[in-house]
């Protein structure tokens, strides 16, 4: 039993699926784009068989559809998975940041003083403002005490990163997000576990709000460009 304590280290496919899953979170790989095999083979340098398997690995986290001779492609977005998603969110991360303002340590204090000078440094863009807010996320997953409900939310951090990105798409949403940020992490180093929750529940319905927002604006534009092909 000694080898299976060892440290468990990612597959090449799982990190090649983690990059793939950056990237369409950031929308380098749009909604909607297919994903060629051989392309993505010659980029990373590995065999078609090693990016078939990562994309599969996508397929599970609701990234990427493969359809039978067609190959695969990113999965657009969609609002019914937005609002799914995020009242789920918003119930899991209220409860996570309850916890741990209820059993806040000076370590956890300073990374998250940490994470949200981080996140103050990226308010100008959405991409780095993001990555940013899923690190102070990520933060308090790991302070909560309570494994389960850590690997629940790392289970659909890629899938719901995109539409977090989206609902962060604007100057002034990343300036509400910033200022109930500051708020949510006072409530959780003063050990107001109620306001704490309450908090990182608005954080996540704001950003519901916003992302569905941004799709009905994509939609309008995608409209009127059809539109005027006619």
């Amino acid at each position: 039993y000694r080898m299976l304590a060892q440290p468990l280290t990612p597959t090449l496919p799982q990190q090649i699926a983690e990059r793939i899953g950056g990237c369409i979170i950031d929308e380098t790989f749009a909604p909607g784009e297919r994903l060629k095999e051989i392309g993505l083979a010659q980029s990373f340098g590995v065999s078609r068989a090693t990016i078939r398997e990562a994309l599969r690995i996508l397929e599970n986290r609701g990234l990427v559809s493969i359809v039978p001779q067609r190959g695969a492609q990113v999965t657009k977005l969609s609002r019914k998975e937005l609002e799914d998603l995020f009242e789920i969110r918003a119930v899991l991360l209220g409860l996570v940041s309850r916890r741990v303002a209820l059993s806040c340590t000076p370590e956890v204090e300073r990374l998250l003083f940490a994470g949200f000078r981080a996140l103050r440094a990226a308010r100008d863009g959405a991409t780095a403002y993001a990555h940013a807010s899923a690190g102070l996320v990520s933060v308090l997953a790991r302070a909560c005490g309570n494994q389960q409900l850590l690997d629940y939310i790392t289970s659909f951090a890629q899938r719901i990163g995109r539409y977090s990105r989206l609902g962060l798409s604007t100057p002034a949403r990343r300036k509400q997000s910033l200022a109930n940020w500051r708020k949510l992490i006072r409530a959780v180093v003063a050990r107001d576990g109620d306001t704490a929750e309450t908090m990182h529940r608005r954080l996540s319905m704001q950003n519901l709000a916003a992302g569905l927002a941004e799709l009905d604006r994509r939609e309008r534009e995608e409209r009127a460009a059809r539109d005027k092909e006619r």
